[in-house]
């Protein structure tokens, strides 16, 4: 496997990109509506691909207000420390633009994952797009 590396990723020129690993993971594997994905908060955050060579194979965003969301690896792609790389790229960003607090909402089975980075559970499970979920939060 080669190295995988991250990179801050521009909405407009990589979007088809985003698109396609989002598509699979939420919208195809997951069920989540598209019309559940998509939304205008895309516009104004910071989206991140991660790559193994020139292959893009995970994403997420920041929001300006520290939120971190749609956080997602292909499934092939699992297991390989690439979300690891996708989150430490993130909260990096979000500790250079002072944003001391980054907020998630976590499906219940990714816990133990975003507890390792810091993460502490906030809130009581909830459904999101049918699927059970937690808000977590990390930093002061």
């Amino acid at each position: 496997m080669n190295k995988i590396r991250v990179r801050v990723a521009d909405w407009q020129k990589d979007n088809s990109e985003i698109r396609r690993i989002r598509e699979a993971v939420f919208i195809a594997e997951q069920s989540v509506p598209p019309e559940l994905e998509w939304d205008a908060e895309d516009d104004s955050a910071v989206h991140f691909l991660a790559y193994e060579g020139d292959f893009p194979i995970g994403t997420a965003r920041l929001l300006p207000d520290g939120q971190i969301g749609r956080v997602s690896v292909l499934k092939d792609w699992r297991g390989l420390k690439v979300g690891d790389a996708l989150m430490q790229a993130v909260i990096t960003e979000a500790e250079r633009c002072d944003l001391k607090q980054q907020m998630l909402s976590a499906q219940v089975q990714a816990t133990a994952f975003y507890e390792r980075l810091g993460f502490k559970i906030q809130s009581e499970e909830f459904l999101e797009a049918g699927i059970p979920h937690v808000d977590m939060v990390r930093g002061s």
